[in-house]
């Protein structure tokens, strides 16, 4: 099995509905690193996993409907709480389909074997909870 993985960042502002979520039913911010590992059985006949550059510009641009955004007034979230877990399934889906469509290399998207999303939240929010945690 062959990975190529590619990585950004966004900030964004959101805040739950929950009693779970203590102080952070406020609206707040989070910035997240993001990560995408693209996986193949095989590499292709350039010795790719696939286009590298497209793979970023593409996670670029999906990234873009949400930087700098207020999650909680996005129609398409609306109503949702937008944990870490579900926007990395709300940026997998969007990746998943940009890639059928072929927007990191025509081949690329039958040659796939999976598509991983992970979002990592800056530790400086996890300094700010700190002490509620325990």
């Amino acid at each position: 099995m062959y990975s190529l993985a590619v990585s950004d960042h966004i900030m964004i502002a959101h805040s739950f509905r929950g009693e779970i979520f203590g102080p952070a039913q406020q609206l707040h911010g989070a910035t997240y690193g993001v990560e995408v590992e693209f996986r193949r059985r095989e590499l292709d006949a350039n010795g790719l996993v696939c286009d590298i550059g497209l793979a970023l510009q593409v996670l670029k641009e999906v990234l873009g409907e949400f930087n700098f955004k207020n999650l909680d007034t996005l129609p398409e979230l609306h109503g949702k709480n937008t944990t870490t877990e579900v926007m990395a399934g709300v940026i997998f889906q969007r990746l998943k389909t940009r890639v059928a469509a072929g927007d990191i290399g025509p081949d690329t998207a039958d040659a796939l074997e999976s598509l991983r999303v992970v979002l990592r939240e800056s530790p400086v929010a996890w300094a700010a909870f700190e002490g509620s945690l325990h």
